[in-house]
């Protein structure tokens, strides 16, 4: 009944929120590399820079504030907070990701959420922003796999690495490698004397004083279960994924050190 109910959760969100969008770019050869934001990046960028510059490779969120980024040059880039279409953040992190980003000048493909294409396309105009479905799909695999398939849904997005890898293997990737996914948040998470849960998120660039504070404000509108339960629903996630990329014939791979995901085959670069 639990995957009855979810099933038509879903196809009922899938109507209501999902959109048809353009075919995804194909895939330039094999492999890609995905590069989490976590801490380990710097010493997978210290120790495979050449590997990294020469294999296509999708960065996400904050990583352009990075210099690494520059000599990377990643063929893909993901966004899939809303914060990331607002119209500013008085000067914080975002506003200076809409500077940088100015300076790309390399081919990149920009993938966003379907709904905020029209703001993502003002806010990043100059690069080639493509959007996609990032809709949360549950219920029995036979749909699921048919919706993710369709391009119309994906496991829920509470991690932007699940867009990032559903969106690889949507192109065509045959295998998919993971850096810089610690994923290492129950390590950092506590709460305080006043009932207030702190969830310490490194990322292997700086986080501004603003971006910091901001991140804090939201974990003080929460509660441990549900900071829990969303992390339970990213990890779960990942298996959906694994299920799904071995039935279309695609390795997962986690060349992360020290990783907390349990779902992939590990690997080194």
């Amino acid at each position: 009944m639990n995957r009855l109910f979810a099933t038509f959760k879903s196809l009922v969100k899938i109507v209501l929120l999902s959109r048809c969008v353009k075919k995804l770019p194909e895939a330039e050869g094999q492999k890609i590399i995905i590069l989490g934001n976590g801490p380990s990046l710097n010493d997978t960028v210290a120790m495979h820079l050449q590997i990294l510059k020469s294999t296509p490779a999708m960065a996400v969120n904050f990583a352009p504030l990075s210099p690494v980024f520059f000599d990377i040059r990643p063929r893909y880039y993901i966004l899939a907070d809303p914060h990331f279409f607002k119209d500013s953040d008085n000067g914080g992190n975002l506003d200076k990701l809409r500077r940088t980003l100015r300076r790309v000048d390399w081919p990149m493909t920009v993938f966003v959420p379907a709904q905020y294409i029209k703001a993502a396309r003002s806010f990043y105009s100059g690069l080639d922003v493509r959007p996609a479905n990032f809709v949360g799909v549950e219920g029995y695999e036979f749909f699921t796999h048919a919706a993710f398939r369709a391009g119309m849904g994906m496991p829920r997005p509470r991690n932007v690495l699940i867009p990032a890898i559903m969106l690889s293997i949507a192109m065509g990737y045959k295998e998919v490698v993971i850096t810089g996914a610690d994923h290492s948040w129950l390590k950092t998470l506590w709460v305080t004397d006043e009932n207030e849960v702190v969830s310490v998120q490194p990322h292997f660039y700086a986080d501004s004083d603003k971006e910091l504070n901001r991140i804090r404000r939201d974990y003080q509108k929460k509660r441990l279960h549900e900071v829990v339960d969303n992390f339970a629903i990213v990890f779960r996630g990942y298996h959906f994924i694994e299920r799904y990329a071995r039935c279309r014939g695609v390795r997962v791979l986690n060349a992360t050190p020290g990783s907390f995901i349990d779902a992939f085959e590990r690997t080194s670069l």
